[in-house]
């Protein structure tokens, strides 16, 4: 099933600071406090904190403008400014930013931590790939992407069926692959 950006809806981030766009939900009617896994696209305009979210495990990846800086309250500090880099922290850290520059979007996945684990691929080379059951979403970040259920564009995302399935990197696409597996 391909998902097209424009058809989510822009909805406010848990702590109302900021915007997102939902674009893969599980199970399909969880919340913002019931989803093992949620993969999202967030805008970030202003320095405001980001929300809190106890018990999930996040990745964050830049997919548009300057980027910003990631201040985490374990004292960490990470420069998000790198395009396509995933970076993994705890939901329950307290993460305050300072822009870069502009406004940006980012690329998240969020996992309960308690029941699933997961990871953000980076497809950067051209050809065909093969999902497997662990692949929960591919995202088109640049150029085109044929998959079993048509083309990807800049903003879409496609769900593959459980089974292993067939897709297709055109020269210069780029694609981030959500991949979430149940704890065992």
């Amino acid at each position: 099933m391909i998902i097209r950006l424009a058809d989510c809806p822009s909805q406010p981030w848990k702590n109302g600071l900021g915007r997102t766009r939902e674009m893969a939900v599980q199970p399909s009617a969880a919340g913002s406090g019931d989803f093992l896994w949620r993969v999202s696209i967030a805008e970030v305009d202003s320095a405001a904190p980001f929300s809190s979210f106890p018990g999930i495990d996040r990745q964050i990846v830049l997919l548009d403008g300057a980027g910003f800086t990631m201040m985490l309250d374990d004292g960490r500090v990470h420069a998000l400014t790198t395009p396509f880099a995933p970076f993994a922290f705890p939901g329950e850290a307290k993460v305050e930013v300072t822009l870069a520059g502009g406004p940006t979007r980012d690329f998240n996945l969020m996992l309960r931590r308690a029941r699933v684990r997961g990871a953000i691929d980076v497809w950067r080379d051209a050809g065909p790939y093969l999902t497997d059951d662990a692949t929960v979403l591919v995202y088109c970040a640049r150029g085109t992407i044929g998959s079993a259920d048509g083309m990807l564009h800049p903003g879409d995302a496609w769900r593959p069926p459980p089974a292993a399935a067939a897709l297709t990197l055109h020269p210069g696409a780029l694609a981030l692959v959500a991949r979430v597996e149940a704890v065992a």
